[in-house]
């Protein structure tokens, strides 16, 4: 696989823990950082818009997609299928532009077949009763869905460590900043930096890793 300057990071969390959130406001104070495009196959919700907030597709588009290979990693959840697409996450990298995936931790298992190199962040809420509290103040589902989704968020957590950094979410301000200062410190690592800075390593005789050198 060629080298790329761009990172991929995975933000993994229940459903609840402020994933979303913290992303979005992060996209907000970093305009360099490209957001990947999920696709599904359910019915927008209102306020959803085409290309935004998803791809919405046909089941029939979708799984020709997957048969092609066009998603990087899939999976059927209520009877609705979602995916990552391919084609914006090589662009971003092939371009030297870090790209941020929205993700369940088995789909980030599945990116990590393609992109080893994929950074996971985690995002825990405080307490399952934080956790609790946030599902029912957002006000979407119903109580035997929020008591699905919390069935469902302990064995999600239990996967936490299949990623690089953990964050948790106690207090929004403080998690964006750690979110922002786990982004700054994976731009300065040193395979991400000889390639950004390829001309500049050669002029100082900066010698490539011997694990790396061909």
């Amino acid at each position: 696989m060629t080298q790329s300057s761009g990172n991929i990071f995975m933000v993994v969390a229940p459903s609840g823990a402020g994933k979303s959130s913290l992303v979005n406001a992060l996209l907000e104070k970093d305009a360099s950082l490209a957001l990947s495009i999920s696709c599904t196959t359910r019915t927008p919700r209102p306020g959803e818009e085409d290309k935004k907030h998803y791809r919405f597709v046909s089941v029939e588009t979708f799984q020709a997609m997957r048969d092609r290979g066009d998603m990087l990693e899939w999976a059927e959840v209520h009877g609705n299928f979602y995916g990552t697409p391919r084609d914006r996450v090589e662009q971003a990298l092939d371009g030297g532009t870090d790209i941020i995936l929205e993700i369940d931790w088995q789909g980030a298992l599945q990116v990590r077949r393609h992109y080893p190199q994929a950074i996971g962040i985690f995002i825990l809420p405080p307490s399952i009763e934080a956790l609790e509290a946030r599902l029912k103040k957002r006000g979407q589902d119903a109580p035997q869905v929020i008591a699905r989704r919390l069935l469902a968020a302990g064995g999600e957590m239990a996967h936490a460590s299949d990623c690089e950094y953990v964050i948790i979410n106690q207090e929004f301000s403080l998690a964006l900043e750690q979110l922002r200062h786990v982004i700054c410190a994976a731009r300065l690592r040193y395979t991400a930096q000889s390639v950004r800075h390829a001309d500049l390593f050669t002029q100082l005789g900066i010698r490539k890793p011997l694990s790396t050198a061909s």
